[in-house]
């Protein structure tokens, strides 16, 4: 670790369940990450998407007795916030330079160089995840593993640079005004939870919408414009040689591209589940789905769920509705296969 390298450790357990939050200076700003869980058990680092931080993208998974069990059994989780993201954010200087999607792959490894950490677990959700892949396939010795939530690998289309440039706009001349949420709540939930005239919006997205009211917009708008300027991945991706699973709501705006980026990852270390009636946060919307599939990718890693919880009777996932091929031998480590999965909203 450099010299150079300072950090403010403030304890906030009251905020963060328990966890710390360490600001720790890096070669392209300060960035912050919440600490939760024992340091000596290895590392799960998670990365949220667009105008989120842990509390907004993965509380509704570590809510959830099942997952949390499986997770902290495991790991010590260190939720990294993009720049600007974390809670109680201050605006950034705009005549700070905006770090590129390289800079923030890099801003990832001086995290794990301050901590001491070798090889960690990677979990991301949609600009986090590309974050994540691309940290991967730059320090591939770093990395065991990757969880990525409708994941982006290409370029952005031009349907996708446009809607980023309105929202670039929104951000630049109003701030996080209501058009902006609605923007961004379209981008993470499905319309099943948004509600409609006569179905109210669900808690998940009520309380998702009084997050965005914390957020600096020139905090955002400084991320979107990294994410859209980012560079097409994709012919790299049959080099990633760790385990891989993704998840996609099939309602998520990026479905096609977690689908694309399945189809360019080696078949023997991939899987693919899609989630019925979801949006792109499937950590938020329906984190029960995503119990069972992890269980068995980490068993590839020899972890674990502790025996103290029983199966979930909430989870909308159960052994006869995944495909046999997840609970193949082969899934348990030597290889994952890609899979679809559908999941019924009948909980």
């Amino acid at each position: 670790m450099a010299d150079s390298n300072e950090f403010v450790s403030i304890d906030v357990e009251k905020i963060h369940l328990g966890g710390k939050e360490h600001i720790i200076r890096t070669g392209c700003g300060s960035v912050s990450v919440i600490v939760y869980g024992d340091q000596d058990k290895p590392a799960l680092i998670t990365y949220p998407d667009l105008a989120l931080n842990h509390v907004s993208c993965f509380q509704g998974l570590f809510f959830c007795p099942e997952a949390a069990s499986l997770l902290l059994h495991n790991f010590c989780i260190y939720h990294i916030s993009p720049p600007g993201h974390e809670l109680g954010a201050a605006a950034i200087c705009p005549e700070d330079p905006v770090p590129s999607v390289d800079d923030l792959a890099d801003q990832i490894i001086e995290v794990l160089n301050f901590f001491g950490l070798g090889a960690v677990m990677c979990m991301g959700v949609t600009a986090g995840a590309y974050i994540l892949t691309l940290f991967a396939l730059k320090y591939r010795e770093r990395v065991l593993g990757l969880i990525l939530v409708s994941p982006l690998c290409k370029a952005p289309s031009w349907s996708e640079w446009f809607y980023n440039k309105v929202i670039s706009n929104l951000l630049y001349f109003y701030g996080m005004c209501g058009l902006l949420k609605e923007c961004l709540l379209q981008r993470y939930f499905s319309k099943e939870v948004r509600g409609s005239a006569g179905v109210p919006e669900s808690d998940i997205v009520q309380a998702c919408r009084r997050l965005l009211d914390e957020r600096q917009s020139i905090n955002v708008f400084r991320f979107l414009q990294a994410i859209n300027r980012r560079p097409d991945i994709t012919e790299w991706l049959k080099s990633l040689k760790c385990r891989t699973l993704i998840f996609v709501g099939d309602s998520s705006p990026f479905h096609s591209e977690a689908l694309h980026m399945t189809s360019k990852l080696d078949r023997r270390f991939s899987a693919l589940v899609e989630v019925q009636a979801c949006g792109s946060m499937v950590t938020e919307e329906q984190p029960h789905a995503m119990l069972i599939p992890m269980e068995f990718f980490l068993m590839g890693y020899g972890l674990y769920r502790p025996s103290y919880f029983s199966d979930s009777p909430r989870s909308p996932l159960s052994p006869s509705c995944i495909s046999p091929e997840l609970l193949s031998p082969e899934s348990m480590g030597l290889k994952l296969k890609p899979i679809k999965t559908r999941v019924s909203l009948e909980v």
